[in-house]
């Protein structure tokens, strides 16, 4: 049973979170596809741009949603089929919440169901690190908010908080003594660097002072 599980931990994250709730709101709302309006990018922010607070709303709560869902069904598998509880320490499998952190945000970037191009991974992100290690996500994301609300740039905050994920990761994991403190850093580095990939548009632009602030339309 544990090797179902290990394959629940990559399979389920990605397809659930493959599902993209900005591209099923658009379509629904104008019928046209997000990836074709805006920035291009199937995400909250481009939704917002082009689509308005409604639409946006609902890509919020989609993406939460199935974020946390998919860290959720995960180590209830690892509960019920192998009874294991990946959240205590002393199982040395905390690891398991990273991964399928990993599995859900390749998901959403890199969609099976839209053509394997999603949005940039930003607000899954959050939802999954709040459900696989919530206080190194909520400093991260005061992180966030405190940026955007000096500059404006949602990339600008967005890629801060992916270069510093690692770091408050590995000082957390050391402070709480997790076995899997090391792993779960490289596992965190690997988002990270994902993210930063997915925004190297935007940094070319912040570089070039063209990117849009919060709240200009697209």
């Amino acid at each position: 049973m544990i090797y179902l599980c290990f394959a629940l931990m990559l399979i389920v994250p990605y397809l659930l979170c493959g599902i993209n709730s900005a591209i099923i709101v658009t379509k629904i709302k104008c019928g046209k596809d997000i990836r074709t309006l805006g920035s291009g990018n199937a995400g909250l922010t481009n939704t917002l741009r082009t689509q308005g607070k409604l639409a946006a709303l609902f890509v919020l709560l989609g993406d939460v949603l199935k974020g946390v869902i998919s860290i959720f069904i995960v180590r209830f598998a690892f509960l019920w089929l192998a009874g294991i509880d990946t959240t205590v320490l002393e199982n040395s499998m905390s690891y398991v919440g990273f991964v399928s952190a990993v599995a859900a945000i390749l998901g959403h970037v890199f969609p099976v169901f839209y053509g394997f191009k999603g949005g940039k991974g930003i607000l899954v992100s959050v939802s999954v690190l709040m459900a696989v290690e919530w206080m190194p996500a909520c400093l991260l994301l005061g992180i966030f908010i405190i940026v955007v609300a000096i500059t404006r740039y949602v990339s600008l905050g967005s890629c801060i908080a992916a270069v510093l994920y690692p770091f408050t990761v590995l000082i957390y994991g050391l402070i709480i003594s997790d076995p899997c403190v090391y792993i779960n850093m490289i596992l965190a580095a690997m988002i990270g660097a994902l993210i930063i990939f997915m925004h190297r548009g935007n940094i070319v632009r912040l570089k070039n002072h063209t990117e849009k602030k919060l709240g200009q339309k697209a």
